[in-house]
């Protein structure tokens, strides 16, 4: 099995820093990544796009302060961005703006030059089942999943750009209210919510004006790459990525051999001759499809198009001259945009983007770019008063809840009989010890007498493990139907802190804890929570 990239390079792994260096964890790798990216400043076209599409938010006077550093050279600047969820999409939007922010502010103490947070609007995606939706605990238990309910959102490949809300979004914003509406900032939050998101407002629009307002006092600018101002200056990409398709590729495949050698596997998976692109057949607002080499010569087929159509090399280029904005990046393509454009010092990202920075550097190289610093995003759990009186009453420390649900609810019905029942683990492990013991010494004497026996033993453990395993887990949901009084309380505490077994930053939305807390105070707390090069995980308790 594959081990996980990002917790191995996290850690210091030298298997994973062979493929991308730690170098946001020193100050001198800091000061060069800023110094290579002060060499690149920002085309003035580019600086024209930004201010336009920053001027339609809400006035923010540090926006305009770092909107005009923008425009001097030697400004450089920290990226991160995200799909356009709804709502704001999992908490970790939140977090990775915070730390763009922070890590921005520390770059520019550091160097002594301005340094910039901007969020990159990925708005080229298709994928809407991803985004259409929000997750909120509810008080009870369980999860509300908010949701757009578009009746296409399975099938459609049209680039979220151009997708509107929709009147589903009332109804979103309905079921939000009715479950927060008597939390304590539930009215200045939802309003703002309520504002943006409208039915005639696109994902992209909606999104931006929210999380411009949370972070208007720390001045985040806002990049969208699907400004028809901006596919111009794309075209020059998307042509080497077509053109070079197979010299790309190929060094990509390397790569990737290389990370299953050392134990990871590919975060993004490379097709042989593709271009690192979408082409959209049908216009700018089309179905997207990926480009992959047709066994005819120059000829490239559109995957996954419903009539198997294909298009050659010579009308792929002619629509990048005429309309550019038919073509969209991959996840690999989309950094090597970014650095192209912006002078970017470090970008921020999250465990699978950090996985597929790993794939990257040949990809930088080739066309002559340098890689900026990765920095982890903030990592946090918060730990509000409702979770805070759960844990106290089933004596449980947060990392608790994180443990799989029926191990933790057979523990704790353990604990709570005084004594007389042994977790299942426990019993589990003590029958198997006892039992493989035996079982190896009755194949150490048998082994001179029956050559074949060993295959026996063999097959019987086998056997013997399934059954034991299958009893202890009976055993656990035997003793952990004793107390349902407790199994609730379990079940709300894990929706709040380990929602499916999953981290509490990439289930829950933001509007649960802005409810509770204040919109703007928990912006200031997840700010002030992070380090800027860390990638810790972190309690917050308000």
């Amino acid at each position: 099995m594959a081990s996980s990239f990002s917790a191995s390079w996290l850690r210091g792994d030298p298997r994973a820093l062979e493929f991308l260096p730690d170098r946001f964890r020193h100050r001198t790798a800091r000061a060069e990544a800023v110094a290579a990216a002060a060499s690149r400043p920002l085309a003035p076209a580019i600086h024209d796009v930004l201010v336009a599409r920053n001027a339609r938010l809400a006035p923010s006077p540090a926006r305009e302060r770092n909107l005009e550093l923008l425009a001097r050279p030697g400004t450089t600047v920290v990226v991160t961005g995200q799909q356009v969820g709804l709502f704001l999409g999992p908490l970790f939007t939140v977090y990775k703006a915070a730390s763009a922010i922070v890590a921005a502010r520390a770059l520019a103490e550091e160097a002594g030059r301005p340094c910039v947070p901007v969020f990159w609007l990925q708005t080229e995606d298709h994928d809407l089942p991803e985004i259409d939706h929000c997750f909120t605990p509810r008080s009870a238990g369980g999860l509300l999943r908010a949701c757009l309910e578009l009746p296409d959102a399975a099938t459609s490949r049209v680039p979220v750009a151009h997708r509107r809300l929709g009147p589903g979004v009332t109804a979103a914003l309905a079921a939000l209210r009715a479950e927060l509406g008597d939390s304590p900032h539930a009215s200045e939050h939802l309003a703002l919510l309520e504002r943006a998101y409208r039915p005639d407002a696109t994902l992209a629009d909606a999104f931006a004006e929210v999380l411009s307002a949370l972070f208007a006092d720390e001045g985040l600018v806002f990049l969208d790459p699907r400004d028809p101002r901006l596919a111009p200056l794309a075209a020059p990409l998307h042509r080497r990525a077509i053109e070079e398709a197979s010299a790309i590729a190929g060094k990509l495949a390397q790569r990737g051999q290389a990370l299953s050698e050392a134990g990871f596997s590919e975060q993004v998976h490379i097709r042989p001759g593709s271009p690192l692109g979408f082409f959209s057949p049908d216009g700018i607002d089309g179905a997207r499809y990926r480009i992959d080499p047709a066994s005819i010569p120059g000829t490239w087929s559109l995957v996954g198009h419903p009539e198997g159509a294909s298009v050659t090399t010579a009308e792929l280029l002619s629509w990048l001259e005429r309309e550019p904005l038919r073509f969209t990046t991959s996840a690999l393509l989309r950094p090597i945009l970014q650095d192209s454009w912006l002078p970017t010092a470090a970008y921020v990202g999250g465990p699978g983007e950090i996985a597929y920075f790993a794939q990257l550097a040949p990809l930088h190289a080739h066309v002559g770019l340098p890689m900026p610093l990765i920095v982890p995003r903030a990592r946090f759990r918060v730990i509000d008063d409702r979770a805070r009186r759960l844990l106290d009453t089933l004596g449980l420390s947060p990392d608790d809840a994180a443990a799989p649900r029926d191990e933790l609810l057979a523990r704790l019905a353990a604990r709570d009989a005084g004594g007389g029942f042994e977790p299942p683990e426990a019993v589990e492990a003590r029958l198997l010890g006892d039992f493989a013991s035996e079982l190896a010494r009755l194949g150490e004497r048998m082994a001179a007498i029956d050559p074949t026996f060993a295959r026996a033993v063999t097959r019987t453990d086998k056997t013997v493990r399934r059954g034991i395993s299958r009893l202890a887990a009976r055993y656990g949901r035997a003793i952990t139907q004793r107390d349902q009084v407790m199994v609730d309380r379990v079940d709300r505490l894990r929706a709040y802190l380990a929602p499916d077994g999953a981290p509490q930053e990439r289930i829950h939305g933001l509007p649960y804890y802005a409810c509770r807390l204040g919109s703007q105070a928990f912006t200031r707390l997840v700010l002030e929570a992070c380090e800027p090069f860390s990638g810790n995980l972190k309690d917050l308790k308000p």
